[in-house]
């Protein structure tokens, strides 16, 4: 008898999170096709199922020590088919189709700078901060658009040839290659005593959406990109205000010595 070849335990760990990886691209490619079809409740849960794939081919990856860079480059190629493409053909045949080529070219943007921004993040991997992003992740720019046609669709609001939408695909785009930091939370630690109050928090968000889920996930996903400008703008004024008081203390310093050499002749 022959001995039994035994599979090498690193393809077995690798095939795993692109495994997961690889339902996050179908469901990107099914949002698509739902799109297409006017399915378009279908193509938002498909969003979301791909969000929870590409969380979970993550930690995959790292519980199983099984990452890579063909596993990188894979997730980012998925990614910008399930949170860059899909979300844009979405909201292009739902809302702005009837703006025309302004419709199209809206969407173009969304498409592009979800490109850039996948492209940036692959480069700075190594030297980015681990509680902040760069610019707004491209999956939260997708679940931005997915929960505005749950809006819409809860409220019965009119989506043909709407500026909030065309204007909100642009905006999200330009904050995507922007250089606004937003909370990452990957640098929370649940084994610290600290967490607690963040687990809290999750529990009351979790209440607030569960309430109204059409309306409140709309709004927790804006108050998150609203949030990176707004400490932006206060972590800019801060040093607007610590640079001028530096400049006053080099200001008094200077004219102190002169001081005293006037009151000397004096």
């Amino acid at each position: 008898m022959k001995p039994k070849v035994l599979k090498s335990k690193p393809n077995v760990i690798h095939f795993l999170p692109n495994l997961f990886t690889t339902a996050n691209l179908f469901c990107g490619f099914y949002s698509i096709i739902a799109s297409l079809q006017d399915l378009y409740i279908p193509s938002v849960i498909a969003i979301f199922i791909a969000g929870i794939f590409d969380l979970l081919d993550g930690r995959v990856a790292r519980l199983t020590k099984g990452g890579s860079k063909f596993g990188e480059e894979y997730d980012s190629l998925s990614d910008l088919v399930s949170f860059g493409i899909a979300p844009a053909m979405l909201m292009y045949l739902w809302s702005i189709e009837s703006f025309g080529r302004i419709g199209w070219l809206a969407c173009f943007v969304f498409i592009a700078c979800g490109a850039l921004r996948l492209a940036r993040f692959n480069v700075k991997t190594a030297t980015a901060e681990k509680a902040y992003f760069e610019g707004l992740p491209i999956p939260v720019a997708a679940f931005v658009i997915a929960t505005t046609i749950l809006l819409f669709h809860e409220l019965m609001l009119e989506e043909d040839r709407n500026y909030f939408n065309l204007a909100l695909t642009i905006v999200l785009g330009f904050l995507m290659v922007s250089n606004i930091k937003y909370r990452s939370f990957k640098d929370l630690d649940f084994r610290d005593k600290r967490s607690f109050g963040f687990l809290v928090f999750v529990v009351f968000v979790l209440m607030i959406v569960a309430y109204n889920p059409g309306v409140m996930m709309f709004v927790v996903m804006m108050g998150y990109v609203v949030s990176g400008p707004i400490f932006h703008l206060l972590g800019q004024e801060k040093k607007v205000r610590a640079f001028s008081r530096s400049k006053k203390q080099e200001e008094s310093t200077e004219k102190g010595p002169s001081l005293m050499l006037i009151e000397k002749k004096e």
